[in-house]
């Protein structure tokens, strides 16, 4: 019998992230950091409108590119909060959360041979979907030493003829890295110089903690060749609504749409009505959010302190990445026996690129009870570890 795969396909390892997750699940009294998804509900007044939709009836198709409403409010939330205008009518389209815009942006950009610049750790869908869109990633090891931030030079270095897109995927998951404005300018200089572009990984842009987020594309020369992505699942507490969009180039997004209406369709209609509210009246609950996880985020630091164990500060998102290298351990060893002794389970940092390795990703994504217990078995942990040294 032939073989009904694809020989691409085949070359695609499944998320490392889903292993931990499969295990814990099976265990009794385990504690899991490693979902990177948010503890709190859904805000009610969102879900409320949510279920008004549903009541009216409102379970039609929208347009391709989403509910007229809601564009125009996510091009007012883009203007108010970052200084970005789009126009809503050909600059953006409404998509099955953040995942699909990067999906079908890489597909709609790139022809086969295209480089695609992913520096890592980063989110684990990037250089899956370059492949699967026929570009050819290339790796940028983002360092420790760095606070894990993309240089200049770094992707000076890392650029050729080849070279189409550079994926910035700040404030960066795993990590909890940001790029501040004096960072952005920077790498701008270059991405302009050498006429590349950048998909913009934005999704945690309302989660900052040392200062507002900048988006690169408010940058003189930087919107006409970046594609921006964001969407409800971490800033509102969407993550099951399915919900994201994309903002750039008529000229991008409308062959983005053109993918879209072909695999997709549009996006949820409930979750469209529902995020029309996110936007109108959902300022103060991610604030409310943001602060809950400072303090979580704060409280990890000290705790990390009081261990002993290295973790550079990070000022996004809702992840740590704690230094493990001091225990002559692989980060999957790390992680296994963590969770097989301890019953806590962490996500090896090589889940999100081998230059992962020597660390491990905790999410503070849950209840400072749970925390506070996980990190006191935690700790438990490595010092029985520096014990047996």
């Amino acid at each position: 019998m032939r073989d009904p795969l694809s020989k691409t396909i085949k070359t695609i390892q499944p998320s490392g992230i889903r292993k931990f997750f499969d295990i814990v699940s099976e265990m009794d009294d385990a504690i899991s950091l490693g979902v990177g998804e948010p503890d709190f509900d859904t805000p009610w007044h969102i879900r409320d409108e949510g279920i008004y939709s549903l009541e009216k009836g409102r379970t039609f198709y929208t347009s391709n590119a989403g509910l007229k409403e809601l564009k125009i409010e996510i091009a007012k939330f883009l203007s108010r909060r970052y200084g970005l205008t789009y126009d809503y009518n050909k600059e953006m389209l409404v998509t099955i959360g953040g995942s699909e815009a990067i999906d079908i942006a890489m597909r709609a950009m790139l022809d086969p041979g295209d480089e695609v610049i992913i520096p890592q750790p980063s989110y684990v869908s990037y250089l899956p979907c370059a492949v699967l869109a026929n570009g050819t990633p290339v790796i940028i090891d983002l360092k420790a030493e760095n606070e894990f931030r993309l240089t200049a030079e770094e992707l000076e270095a890392a650029i050729t003829p080849k070279t189409k897109i550079l994926v910035l995927p700040f404030p960066n998951n795993p990590t909890g890295a940001v790029m501040e404005k004096k960072d952005l300018e920077a790498i701008a200089e270059v991405i302009i110089k050498h006429d590349i572009f950048v998909i913009s990984d934005e999704i945690y842009s309302e989660l900052t903690y040392l200062e507002k987020h900048v988006s690169i594309a408010s940058l003189p020369g930087m919107k006409e060749r970046t594609i921006v992505i964001n969407g409800f699942s971490k800033s509102h507490a969407m993550t099951g609504w399915r919900l994201g969009y994309a903002c750039g180039p008529a000229e991008i997004i409308k062959q983005m749409i053109k993918i879209h209406q072909f695999a997709i369709m549009c996006a949820p209609t409930t979750s469209q009505y529902a995020a029309v509210e996110a936007m109108r009246n959902g300022d103060e609950d991610v604030q409310m959010m943001r602060e809950e996880y400072n303090g979580r985020r704060r409280y990890l630091m000290q705790r990390f302190k009081e261990m002993g164990l290295s973790c550079f500060e990070p000022f996004g998102a809702f992840y740590v990445f704690p230094c493990i290298k001091e225990f002559g351990m692989t980060s999957d060893e790390f992680a296994t026996k963590l969770l097989q002794s301890k019953k806590v389970a962490v996500v090896p940092g090589t889940a999100f690129g081998a230059s992962g390795e020597g660390f491990i990703r905790i999410s503070y994504a849950y209840s400072l009870e749970d925390l506070k217990l996980a990190l006191s078995r935690v700790e438990e942990f490595i010092n029985e570890l520096r014990a047996a040294k």
